[in-house]
């Protein structure tokens, strides 16, 4: 039996747990550069405030006077992620995080998975002050849909228990199939024009009719709906391939030093991203593009793929980085984004050593690890390469950036008796 908990809203919880007084008050988080709203409570789904809606359209609309934006704090959200992963892990056998806001509980061997639900979502709300939805079904397409079907019932105790077949059925019979994990809009249609409109007539289909419908992944979705186990559970994920840090700029960068600073940026995060899984990269792409929706001004992109020395080094992931900016920048143009994506990723404890490392590898890791027990003690970029800017110009727009409350010695909440 598994389990899928999800934070309710989860963006805007953690901005509501600092800051009481956001509670029952439409609250909008937004997008990179303060594009578009990827998190809304509620009440601001009350009003009307569409995922993805443009922020610079929907500001201007009278009816939204009373919404609270916040900008996007991806270090304060995702460390309350990691906050309530630890809780977890207190209470089942095993925890796999499937997105910042979503886990997957084990609940091998537990003789009450519902009192264990209830329990888990009160100790996160404890904790983190984070609202949350439990789903339990015998596989995780299953506890994923029970998810989805507690979050519905806001009367409810926020968890679904789908784990009886009988009780499954019910659901079955009414919940459009378009409801379910890994189904899509073109999925939707091609299934609507074969009569299937809800789960239990996608179930009822044959496997060879599934097959050519929706292909072997369809009907491993049909098959996970009948309660048969097609996903695995891991605790720990398999190894990435790739890992990728891009930003569109807060403005135009018209200045080579200014593109260089942002590549060295994107690849200070990226090797720190690579620490933090135990990976080394063997390969590196870096591209820079202007804005295509500027129709008025000259265009220009281009990238560049190249293998590198197998590494987690920062210093030596910015000398290639910067190196490729170099190699791909042109005068005249008004850089809009940039990026160092890093290719072929392997385990860092088993890759084998250079012969003719062009670094001391044993110096490197220890430099490394102090670089990295410094910054998580006191804040991410307490130090840092020089070439880093602290607060750059070409830095995203975050108008209305919350403290980053639990990363940042500096921006910790002070009480005053």
């Amino acid at each position: 039996m598994l389990a899928l908990i999800d934070g309710n809203a989860f963006y805007c919880s953690c901005e509501r747990a600092f800051d009481p007084r956001l509670k029952g008050r439409p609250v909008v988080v937004l997008s990179n550069n303060d594009g578009c709203a990827i998190a809304r409570t509620q009440e601001a789904k009350d009003l009307g405030i569409r995922m993805g809606e443009p922020y610079h359209l929907a500001k201007s609309r009278p009816e939204l006077a009373g919404v609270i934006w916040k900008s996007s704090n991806y270090a304060l959200y995702g460390d309350m992620s990691r906050r309530m992963f630890d809780v977890m892990r207190g209470f089942v056998p095993a925890v796999e995080p499937y997105s910042i806001d979503e886990m997957f509980l084990d609940m091998h061997g537990l003789a009450d998975p519902v009192a264990v639900s209830i329990a888990v979502r009160l100790a996160v709300l404890r904790a983190t002050k984070i609202p949350s939805c439990v789903g339990i079904g015998p596989t995780k397409t299953i506890a994923k849909l029970a998810n989805a079907i507690a979050k519905a019932d806001r009367a409810g105790n926020g968890v679904a228990d789908f784990s009886d077949a009988e009780g499954r059925a019910a659901h079955y019979s009414r919940l459009p199939v378009g409801e379910v994990w890994g189904i899509g809009r073109a999925h939707v249609a091609t299934l609507d024009a074969h009569g299937v409109k809800t789960i239990s007539d996608f179930i009822a289909l044959a496997d060879d009719d599934i097959r050519a419908l929706l292909s072997v992944v369809g009907l491993r979705t049909a098959w996970e709906l009948r309660g048969i186990p097609c996903v695995s559970f891991a605790e720990l994920p398999a190894t990435q391939k790739s890992l990728a840090v891009t930003r569109s700029f807060g403005r135009p960068v018209m200045c080579q030093e200014e593109l260089t600073a942002a590549v060295a940026t994107y690849a200070t995060r990226a090797a720190e991203k690579l620490r933090q899984h135990r990976l080394i990269a063997c390969a590196m792409q870096v591209f820079v593009r202007t804005n295509p929706f500027a129709k008025t001004e000259p265009q220009y992109a281009n990238q560049t793929t190249f293998g590198i020395e197998p590494t987690a080094d920062t210093f030596a992931l910015i000398a290639n980085a910067t190196k490729a900016a170099a190699h791909l920048w042109r005068d005249g143009f008004r850089y809009a984004k940039a990026g160092v994506i890093l290719l072929d990723l392997a385990d860092a404890d088993r890759q084998p050593a250079s012969l003719f490392p062009t670094r001391d590898p044993e110096r490197s890791a220890a430099l490394m690890r102090a670089v990295d027990a410094v910054n998580a003690r006191y804040g991410r970029g307490t130090v840092s390469p020089g070439v880093v800017s602290a607060r750059p110009r070409w830095g995203m727009r975050r108008a209305n950036v919350s403290p980053c409350y639990t990363t940042r010695i500096d921006e910790l909440l002070q009480v005053h008796a």
